[in-house]
């Protein structure tokens, strides 16, 4: 079931609004907008196009991913703007509205072709800044994963491409989507050669700059973030571990309530007993769930050629030739689950999976919640938390036995 109603009412629904879960709503969406959340018809101040009648499911804010790989065969590095628009519909199904290719170290002509890929892609109908049609999930901008890290905390990263930096020029070499509403991200080491002044010249860039495959202290941390990392990526993965006698970047990012993190809520990245630690000790509010997920997501279990080598998935756990866990297989909406199952409250997931995504991309004024005047990004789910309904910009992209 897809269109283009000028306006739209929903009816009926359970919604998790910011900081409540409301039982019975009614979301007016006018030209991609909400433009009214009320509780009785009486309270609309307008009439509807179309109306759906949600009654049974739950309204959360679109589920926002900013660190991805690829899908249903389709890998980042690889792909063409087809390949990243049959990403955006398969995460459509999913719940997933907003999401950020992303790219691991490779060579800079891969790089160059790829960000043009994702510019004809963001070009399309439908995408990030568009409140026509949309073919699926809205592409963000871009996530480099890397090359600017630790080789000694590589995880499943090609290392021959990893980088230092030793001045501006260098940052041609990051070629950048052309759509001005493009968000920039990159994960990096501030302890490579130049890192800290690296992370100051991005930050003065606009970018977002995240610190991952790290084993920096406590100094050098402190560092950068005084230049303006404030975020860390795939927490507890790719960087030292923590030792009562050697705090390193995970003691560092519990310590300090200014920072954010996010997480692969697979349970295979993170055990769920750590998963569960995180969310008491780092709280919803801090904490941004992401999929990391690799070509294979969404294909089950098999052999995968990926970056240039063989990534084995069994049972759900990817591995590569050296037995490296590569990147995993889930999507936001598994990790919803994972979540869900450990006892997160509603408010809170979605906090991890949508408000808390949506700051960190610097974006939350138009999405990452259910508000007045935000964009209609939304997801429904049923009484057991499967994705019944999934709209972007206001249009329906995916829709499971819905009547209207």
């Amino acid at each position: 079931m897809t269109g283009s109603p000028t306006s739209t009412l929903l009816r009926n629904v359970r919604a998790v609004l910011p900081g409540r879960v409301s039982e019975k709503t009614n979301l007016l969406i006018q030209d991609g907008l909400i433009r009214q959340v009320f509780d009785s018809p009486a309270n609309s101040s307008s009439t509807a196009d179309s109306t759906l009648d949600l009654e049974g499911l739950t309204l959360y804010p679109g589920f926002i991913d900013v660190h991805i790989h690829g899908a249903v065969g389709v890998d980042t590095m690889e792909a063409t703007a087809a390949d990243l628009d049959r990403v955006s519909q398969f995460l459509a199904t999913q719940g997933v509205t907003g999401w950020m290719p992303t790219l691991v170290p490779g060579p800079d002509a891969d790089y160059a072709r790829l960000l043009k890929a994702i510019d004809a892609a963001m070009a399309d109908p439908g995408n990030a800044g568009s409140l026509t049609p949309a073919p699926g999930a809205q592409i963000l901008g871009v996530h480099y994963e890397g090359p600017f890290v630790n080789s000694a905390q590589c995880g499943a990263l090609r290392t021959p491409y990893f980088k230092t930096y030793s001045g501006p020029p260098d940052l041609y070499e990051l070629p950048l989507p052309l759509a001005s509403h493009a968000v920039r991200m990159i994960t990096l080491a501030p302890e490579v050669a130049g890192g800290v002044e690296l992370v100051r010249e991005l930050k003065r860039r606009g970018w977002i700059v995240s610190i991952g495959h790290t084993r920096a202290g406590f100094e050098l941390l402190d560092q950068a973030f005084k230049a303006g990392a404030r975020h860390m990526t795939h927490f507890m993965n790719a960087m030292s571990p923590l030792h009562h006698r050697s705090p390193g970047p995970i003691a560092w990012g519990l310590s300090h309530d200014d920072v954010t993190c996010d997480v692969i809520a697979d349970g295979i990245h993170l055990d769920p007993y750590v998963l569960k630690l995180l969310l008491k000790l780092k709280g919803a509010d801090r904490l941004t769930l992401i999929s990391d997920s690799i070509a294979a997501a969404g294909k089950g279990d098999g052999v995968y050629e990926i970056w240039s080598e063989q990534i084995t998935v069994k049972d759900g756990r990817t591995s590569n030739a050296h037995g490296s866990i590569a990147g995993s297989v889930i999507t936001m909406h598994d990790a919803w689950r994972m979540m869900q199952s450990l006892g997160a409250s509603e408010v809170s997931l979605a906090h991890m999976a949508s408000t808390n995504p949506a700051r960190l991309l610097g974006i939350d004024a138009d999405c990452g919640s259910i508000a007045e005047g935000k964009r209609a990004d939304l997801v429904a789910l049923d009484g057991e938390g499967n994705v019944r309904l999934t709209i972007v910009a206001g249009q329906v992209v995916f829709s499971e036995d819905l009547a209207g």
